[in-house]
């Protein structure tokens, strides 16, 4: 199957390319500086590209059976609430997204993959009054474009699995993370490259179709 990852070089996305790539998938890595996932090997097509730009994105979507989109901001949740992003739009997860759907739309790409984050959407009310602080205090620009993100993805018309892990980790554990469409959680952990495993399981897959599926460990 050929895939495309969106957002590739960020923890979940190289994740998800290095758990595609080891299941036999044609991979293209989409990001600003994609190539710099060049040595992960065969089967590995590398697209520097923004996603903000109509013309890049849709360059990448041609021809892909699926897409799997990671989008997200590296730098320091503090400093950008401080300070705003130095190097990526604030809007960049609805924005991106809503470009990677129009593309989608013109080349006939059917299957979309979206990596959102728990505490959204259907999972808001979930959520403990710490994170309830720690979103509406440290990270509600991003929270705010994030459910803009889930909003467009829901309206696509594609055949979409919204994905949202609990808190990150940089833990390389193997096993297969808890993955609820009702939004049940285990803890408040779970791994990239789990994440990430989950990820290129529901590219290829029928599950949860028009579902959004919490993850945690």
């Amino acid at each position: 199957m050929k895939v495309l990852v969106v957002g590739a070089t960020g923890g979940s996305g190289r994740a998800a390319v290095q758990s595609l790539l080891a299941k036999g998938h044609t991979v293209t890595a989409f990001a600003r500086r994609a190539d710099t996932l060049a040595p992960m090997g065969a089967g590995l097509r590398c697209v520097n590209g923004d996603v903000l730009k109509p013309a890049d994105i849709e360059a990448a979507v041609e021809g892909q059976d699926a897409v799997i989109v990671t989008l997200g901001i590296s730098e320091s949740a503090l400093r950008v609430r401080l300070a705003g992003s130095a190097g990526t739009a604030m809007n960049v997860r609805s924005a991106g997204t809503r470009h990677t759907i129009a593309a989608m739309r013109k080349w006939g790409v059917r299957k979309l993959v979206v990596q959102t984050s728990y505490g959204v959407g259907e999972t808001r009310n979930r959520l403990t009054l710490l994170y309830r602080l720690v979103f509406a205090l440290l990270l509600k620009p991003q929270i705010a474009d994030t459910e803009l993100q889930e909003q467009v993805v829901r309206a696509s018309g594609l055949d979409w699995v919204i994905v949202q892990p609990v808190n990150l980790t940089d833990h390389e554990r193997l096993d297969a993370c808890f993955a609820s469409p009702e939004g049940n959680r285990l803890g408040m952990t779970v791994s990239r490259a789990q994440v990430g495993r989950f990820l290129a399981e529901a590219a290829p897959g029928s599950h949860y179709l028009g579902r959004a599926v919490a993850l945690s460990a």
